[in-house]
């Protein structure tokens, strides 16, 4: 089927019936054509764009068809202009597969800016067919942001960013957007009556927006999985950035604040048990407090204030894990525990001499970022967050040396290896073996 003329092209509104009518449309089209054999892997890959722009653009979509060459190209374009970027994330996160799929799938794909938004674009050969050699993924790019923005732009500038606690911060946050999406459209969740408000498909969109601003700007920490690069190099302060400066549009200023309300609002409901995205610690929401904070203050003409990371609260009473904390109690050797919470629940009596503590209650109920210097606590506090959204644990398993705080704030240095474990109602527990080195 030779020419590349348009078969098919056709606008949709932002709601979800959108999805299942771009795959009818897409369907009927290349039956119609003759193209059976391409229907079922164009359909899959169509859900995912639509969908993606459906919740990341929250605008008109359109989806056109075309055979150049006698190679299927599909076309959605939306009025978002961010690209979509590949995420890693856990089973549970329910996003993130649009970008795996067309890798996996297509003869090739790319994206190409427009005045209004963007194309995404994918190529389908037919079985085993690959054009020209080509790569997937190799199509048109995206030009720099700065290329792209309306001049009725804000300056922001962002002092002391904790760049690995943005990068879990980012994750967490998108998986708790996607579930609360879905929550929202679904008629038989329960939600908390929040009075009436904007459309939820224009909510998710905006807060995707303000986080897509942040994830083009706030450069990468550049840190691997690798458990040498994360010891040497996730260090204060070289997983920080002594200043980033955002330009954001003035039509995406008030989207900070639909995330920071979106946000707390789907933390609600991770606290009562209705997500399955985890719960995080306090630092990682503080920053996001912290950056919707700065670019409201600074759009009005505040002065940039600098990220500060939390003070360490008091101690808390850790919840009732059934798990027996006297194979750590009653160890003969440096041994502390700690929750999914991320809260020491047990320490041995050697762990104590070796951290300077006298009782087991000086340190159960604790933070576990006590024990650790202020230098590591922000790859510890990232790591933790992404472990339980990724799976990704460098070092679960593996001996490492690491400095460890004492009480009085002096450090030793210790053979640590952490092995997880589970707790008889399924939570996680993290055993540290200390030795002193």
């Amino acid at each position: 089927m030779g020419g590349c003329a348009e078969l098919s092209r056709r606008t949709f509104p932002p709601r979800p019936s959108s999805v299942g009518e771009a795959r009818r449309m897409i369907r009927e089209g290349l039956l119609h054509a003759g193209r059976d054999d391409l229907v079922e892997t164009a359909e899959l890959l169509v859900s995912e764009i639509v969908t993606n722009a459906l919740v990341h653009a929250g605008t008109p979509i359109v989806v056109a068809f075309s055979f150049p060459d006698g190679v299927l190209r599909v076309e959605v374009s939306d009025g978002s202009p961010h690209a979509p970027s590949p995420r890693a994330y856990g089973p549970s996160a329910g996003t993130g597969r649009g970008l795996m799929l067309l890798e996996d799938m297509v003869a090739d794909w790319g994206v190409v800016p427009a005045p209004t938004g963007k194309t995404v674009w994918f190529q389908v050969a037919p079985e085993g067919e690959r054009r020209d050699g080509s790569t997937p993924g190799r199509g048109e790019e995206q030009p720099p942001r700065e290329a792209r923005v309306a001049h009725d732009t804000v300056d922001v500038q962002l002092l002391e960013v904790p760049l690995l606690l943005h990068e879990a911060w980012r994750q967490h946050s998108e998986s708790l957007l996607r579930e609360h999406l879905l929550a929202s459209l679904n008629p038989d969740v329960d939600l908390p009556a929040a009075g009436p408000g904007p459309d939820p498909i224009e909510v998710h969109a905006q807060a995707s927006d303000a986080i897509a601003l942040l994830a083009e700007q706030i450069p990468p920490s550049g840190i691997s999985d690798d458990p040498v690069d994360v010891m040497v190099n996730a260090t204060a302060p070289l997983v920080t950035a002594s200043s980033v400066e955002l330009r954001v549009p003035l039509g995406s200023v008030d989207h900070f604040a639909t995330l920071d309300r979106t946000i707390e609002a789907a933390l609600d409901l991770v606290e009562a048990g209705v997500f399955l995205t985890p719960a995080t610690q306090p630092e990682v929401q503080a920053l996001r407090a912290w950056l919707c904070a700065e670019v409201r203050r600074q759009a009005v003409g505040e002065v940039a204030t600098a990220w500060s990371p939390l003070d360490e609260p008091p101690l808390q009473v850790p919840h009732m894990l059934r798990w027996d904390t006297d194979r750590v109690s009653d160890s003969t050797t440096p041994v502390l525990a700690a929750d999914d919470a991320d809260r020491i629940v047990a320490v041995s009596g050697p762990a104590l001499d070796l951290l300077g503590y006298e009782q087991e209650r000086d340190l159960v109920g604790s933070r576990l970022i006590c024990v650790i210097p202020e230098r590591y606590r922000q790859a510890h506090l990232a790591g933790f967050t992404m472990h339980f959204l990724s799976g990704r644990a460098p070092l679960i398993d593996r001996t490492v040396v690491v400095p460890a705080l004492r009480r009085d704030g002096s450090e030793v240095e210790v053979s640590l290896t952490i092995h997880r474990a589970r707790s008889d109602d399924g939570r996680a527990v993290f055993v540290a073996d200390l030795a002193p080195v």
